[in-house]
């Protein structure tokens, strides 16, 4: 287990959380017809509504085309009022469709907010699937006033989100802090089109602890920075990027902030849930046979570091390398070199898995077979260190295959 995997050890794991596992969030998914691929049970339409008013941050795609939905939930979030719900739909983007797609978009807000008996600038839209295509309303409504709600309804609103996932992608954890329990849940999506720039292609975290609106979005800016921004599958940043985190207060006491002395452990907890997403989507990449880990240190900067874990993370020929359990290494210097971190190439070190192949600019006599078994599994670690400072960042990745051209090559036709 590499450092990156290791949680502080008062967080504990739900066995079958999600992300209506923390108090006073309720969830559910239906089928529209809307999106026309997938694995049974296909749901493509969904609510997660908060039972009470709750206090939400965001942070969204930096691509110049964005979706209505992405226009809509930054506009809602920029008063800074509480919010109720969100609603979601999968199949269709609803990115590119001109005056008819803002129009849409409002719609969905007014039919979920119909459903919960509140206002439309109280609710969240997320959208994702084809670009370019008008939004079915027809389709769009009748699911959404079919949707029912109920505390056990995040596994049907996972599914819902999915796009050409191959499984859901939920967990859940809790923390004790000075005789408080306070959980943190969570759901995600994401399989093709990823390589996020201030988001994730879909996440939504709740917590039942009450948070002071300017650390909750401080903190998911800081943790979304070193988890779901750190993810590479195809380094193609969708249009409609979206992560959330939705604290309903249900937990009682006072908001905590960066002084109460719930935050590190709360941070902590979010954290942990979105770094379990975040590994989640780079492991079911589309065609994907495993995940990639990457662990840059010895950096001149954490920005460096970051610079040179992802670039290795998302290069072609380091996830074909994989796919052929080929060991070879010098695709992981090449790829650290034109990274623009700075690099000290005859004070690098890199390894794979346990195996060190490259130290400190010296190869190494070690038996290439055993390295090639060391990327067999499911699981494939690199590390490299650069030999320039003391900076560290992780980031995750997967193997490319001939089916990720599949899917892609027929993806709309």
């Amino acid at each position: 287990m590499t450092a990156s995997h290791t949680q502080p050890a008062d967080i504990e794991w739900i066995e079958g959380g999600g992300v209506t596992t923390p108090g006073g969030f309720v969830a559910g998914g239906t089928y529209a017809n809307i999106k026309t691929y997938g694995e049974a049970p296909r749901m493509d339409v969904g609510i997660l509504a908060a039972t009470g008013s709750c206090t939400v941050a965001g942070v969204f795609t930096r691509n110049a085309v964005v979706g209505e939905p992405v226009a809509w939930d930054r506009r809602v979030l920029a008063t800074e009022r509480p919010m109720r719900g969100l609603v979601v739909n999968s199949g269709n983007a609803n990115t590119v469709t001109g005056d008819q797609g803002t129009r849409d978009c409002a719609r969905m807000a007014e039919l979920a907010a119909e459903v919960l008996g509140v206002t439309a600038d109280e609710i969240l839209v997320a959208s994702t699937g084809v670009i370019g295509r008008q939004m079915p309303m027809d389709k769009m409504e009748a699911g959404i006033r079919a949707v029912t709600l109920a505390a056990d309804g995040g596994y049907l609103f996972t599914r819902a989100i999915m796009t050409t996932d191959t499984r859901e992608k939920s967990c859940a954890v809790r923390v004790t802090v000075e005789g408080r329990t306070y959980t943190v849940g969570g759901c995600a999506k994401g399989s093709g089109m990823i390589h996020p720039d201030m988001g994730t292609m879909f996440a939504f975290i709740t917590t039942d602890a009450p948070a002071d609106r300017a650390w909750l979005d401080a903190t998911l800016r800081s943790i979304t920075d070193r988890t779901f921004n750190m993810v590479d599958v195809d380094m193609d940043t969708s249009t409609s990027d979206t992560a959330l985190l939705l604290a309903s207060g249900a937990g009682g006491g006072a908001a905590i902030d960066a002084a109460h002395p719930a935050a590190a452990a709360l941070t902590a907890a979010i954290e942990a849930v979105a770094t379990r997403l975040a590994r989640a989507i780079a492991g079911d990449g589309e065609g994907a046979t495993a995940l990639l880990e990457v662990i840059a240190t010895g950096a001149a900067s954490h920005g460096d570091a970051v610079l040179a874990a992802k670039t290795i993370a998302s290069s072609p020929l380091i996830k074909t390398m994989v796919t052929g359990r080929d060991p070879n290494w010098g695709r992981v210097m090449m790829a650290a070199g034109r990274s623009g971190a700075k690099f000290e190439q005859h004070a690098a070190s890199v390894w794979i898995g346990d195996h060190c192949v490259l130290d400190h600019g010296q190869p190494t006599a070690v038996d290439l077979k055993l390295v090639s078994g060391a990327m067999a599994g499911e699981e494939v670690l690199l590390r490299v260190d650069l030999g320039a400072g003391d900076g560290t960042a992780t980031a995750w990745g997967c193997n490319l295959t001939h089916e990720y051209v599949n899917i892609n090559a027929d993806y709309t036709t």
